[in-house]
C-alpha cells in the first residue's frame, strides 16, 4: 500500500518531502529542485496535494502543486504511486510548469 508521507528523490535529484498526510488524502510539504536548476532557483518551496484513498486503491493516483518562492511560477504534478514485488514504493508522474505571461499574446510560451 503506497503512502506519500516521507521523503522522495527523483531521477534528476529533486527532493519532495511530504510532512503532513491527512486522513482525507490531503498532504503538504516542501520541494527542492535538483542540481540542474540554476542557483537563483535553489530554494525549498511549499507544496500541497492530495491522493486517492489507499483503502479503496492500493496504488493511488496523486496530484500536487509547487508554489515557487522566487519567481511567478507554479508546477503541477500528476501521477501514481506503485508498490513493487519487493515492497519498494515508486512514484511515476508528469508535470507542467507555468510561468506568468506578460500578456495574452505571450500565453503560448508560458507553459512547459
Amino acid at each position: 500500500q503506497c503512502l506519500l508521507s516521507g521523503s522522495w528523490r527523483s531521477d534528476t535529484g529533486c527532493r519532495m518531502v511530504v510532512s503532513i498526510l491527512g486522513k482525507n488524502g490531503r498532504f503538504s510539504g516542501s520541494y527542492l529542485p535538483g542540481p540542474a536548476a540554476s542557483n537563483s532557483e535553489i530554494l525549498t518551496s511549499p507544496l500541497e496535494g492530495s491522493q486517492q484513498d489507499t483503502g479503496l486503491v492500493p496504488q493511488p493516483i496523486f496530484s500536487f502543486t509547487v508554489h515557487w518562492r522566487l519567481r511567478a511560477r507554479m508546477t503541477a504534478f500528476l501521477g501514481q504511486c506503485y508498490t513493487g514485488t519487493n515492497g519498494e514504493e515508486t512514484l511515476h508522474a508528469l508535470w507542467l510548469l507555468r510561468e506568468a505571461a506578460d500578456s495574452p499574446a505571450e500565453d503560448w510560451k508560458a507553459t512547459r
